[in-house]
C-alpha cells in the first residue's frame, strides 16, 4: 500500500501547545499554495496511490473552490484510481456545509474533526478558536452530508481536565456517531506558549496518566478498540492512511515540510511555504537511504504501535534476512523478560501497562537505549 500526505500549513491562530509547521494569518497564498502543490505532484506523475490524507494545519481553510481544484490537480497528477481511503482534517470554525459537500464531491470518505475538547473553559485556555457548539455542529453536519467515517481529536491533559469534563466529551462524541477517536496526551513541547507559562492547574503526568486510563476504560466499554498507542476506532474504521505508515509502507508527502517515504529513501520538504510556492520540487532535504537492518528496525518499532496487531517475527525475519535482524530479535527478547514486551506465538507486543511510557522501549528497540 502507498499513501499520498499534503501538507496544509494554514491556520487562523496559533494554538499554545502547536508545533507543527503552520502559519496563521497567511490565507492571501491560499491559491499561490494550490498551485504548487500540484506542480510539485506533476514530477511524481505516473505513480498510484491507495489512500489520500490532507492534515495540516488547517486543511478546511481551503474552502470549497480551493479543494475542488487540489483534489481533481492530483487526479490528473498522479494515479489515485485505487483509492480506498480519502481524508480531509477539518476544524470547526471552517468547516461549512459547502467545504464538507465539496470534499464528498471530489471522493473523501473520511473526515477527520479537530475537536480537543468540549468543555469551552478547556478550549479557551489553549487558544482553540472554536467552541463546542460549533464543534457539535461540525459532527451532525458532516453526518448529515453522508460521512460515514468520521474521527475526531481529543487532547488528554488539558489545564484545569479532570474525568467530570473529559468523560462528558468521549460521552457526547460518541453518541453523535464518532467511530474514530485519537488521544492525544498534551505534551508541552520546548518554546510554545503552553511551556513557557505552564499554567498551575496542568494535570500532573500521574493525573494525565489516570485520565487516559479511564478514557481508554470508558471507549472499551463503547466498543473501540485501542488498536495503536493514541487512537480507537469501532470495527472497520480504523484509518488506512496511518496504518500503512506504522506497518512500514511507503508515503508520498507534498507541500513544505512534507516527510516522505519513497523507493527506498527517505527526504522531507524543508519548512518554508514561501521558498515553496517559488520552487515546489526544489526543496527536498536530507535524503536518506535506507539498509536493510536499519529498515527492519524502524519497522519493528513502528509495528510496536499496533497494541493489537503487534510485531510478528518470523516475518520480519523472512523479509529482511537473519543477518540483518538477529541483534533486534535480541533486543526484543530482552525487553520480554523484563515485562516491557508480551511475546506469544511469533508477535511481539507492546505491554499494556507500558502505553504510556513507550518511548524509552521504542528507544532501545532502534538501539539507542
Amino acid at each position: 500500500m502507498r499513501g499520498l500526505y499534503i501538507h496544509v500549513p494554514f491556520c487562523v491562530r496559533k494554538c499554545a501547545y502547536c508545533d507543527f509547521y503552520s502559519l496563521p494569518e497567511r490565507l492571501d497564498l491560499l491559491d499561490a499554495y494550490v498551485s504548487a502543490v500540484l506542480q510539485e505532484a506533476e514530477s511524481y506523475n505516473g505513480l498510484f496511490f491507495h489512500t489520500l490524507y490532507l492534515g495540516g494545519g488547517t486543511p478546511s481553510l481551503l474552502g470549497d473552490e480551493r479543494l475542488r481544484r487540489l483534489v481533481g490537480g492530483l487526479r490528473c497528477a498522479v494515479d489515485l484510481s485505487d483509492l480506498v481511503e480519502a481524508t480531509i482534517e477539518v476544524n470547526p470554525e471552517s468547516a461549512s456545509a459547502e467545504l464538507l459537500q465539496a470534499a464528498m464531491d471530489v471522493g473523501i470518505n473520511r473526515v477527520s474533526i479537530g475537536v480537543q475538547s468540549l468543555s469551552d473553559r478547556e478550549l479557551e485556555r489553549v487558544g482553540r478558536v472554536h467552541t463546542v457548539s460549533e464543534a457539535i455542529e461540525t459532527i451532525v453536519r458532516t453526518r448529515k452530508i453522508g460521512f460515514r467515517n468520521v474521527s475526531a481529536d481529543v487532547i488528554v491533559g488539558l489545564p484545569g481536565q479532570e474525568w467530570a469534563t473529559l468523560r462528558p466529551t468521549l460521552e457526547t462524541l460518541t453518541g453523535l456517531g464518532i467511530n474514530h477517536l485519537s488521544l492525544y496526551c498534551l505534551l508541552l513541547e520546548q518554546g510554545m506558549p503552553l511551556a513557557v507559562n505552564p499554567p498551575d492547574d496542568l494535570p500532573s503526568d500521574d493525573a494525565q496518566a489516570e485520565l487516559f486510563e479511564q478514557a481508554r476504560e470508558f471507549l472499551g466499554d463503547c466498543e473501540f478498540n485501542h488498536y495503536e498507542i493514541s487512537n480507537f476506532a469501532l470495527s472497520g474504521h480504523e484509518c488506512c492512511h496511518n496504518l500503512n505508515y506504522w506497518r512500514g509502507g511507503e508515503y508520498l508527502g507534498l507541500g513544505p515540510a512534507a516527510f516522505s517515504h519513497l523507493q527506498g529513501k527517505r527526504f522531507n520538504n524543508s519548512a518554508n511555504l514561501e521558498a515553496y510556492i517559488q520552487n515546489p520540487t526544489g526543496l527536498v532535504e536530507e535524503v536518506e537511504e535506507l539498509e536493510a537492518s536499519g529498515k527492519a528496525i524502524e519497522e519493528a518499532m513502528l509495528r510496536l504501535r499496533l497494541l493489537s496487531e503487534g510485531l510478528v517475527g518470523d516475518e520480519l525475519i523472512k523479509q529482511y534476512g537473519r543477518a540483518n535482524t538477529w541483534e533486534l530479535i535480541r533486543r526484543l527478547d530482552v525487553m520480554v523478560a523484563e515485562g516491557l514486551l508480551t511475546f506469544e506465538g511469533s508477535t511481539y507486543r507492546l505491554a499494556r501497562s507500558r502505553v504510556l511510557t513507550s518511548n524509552p522501549i521504542f528507544a532501545r528497540v532502534l538501539g539507542d537505549g
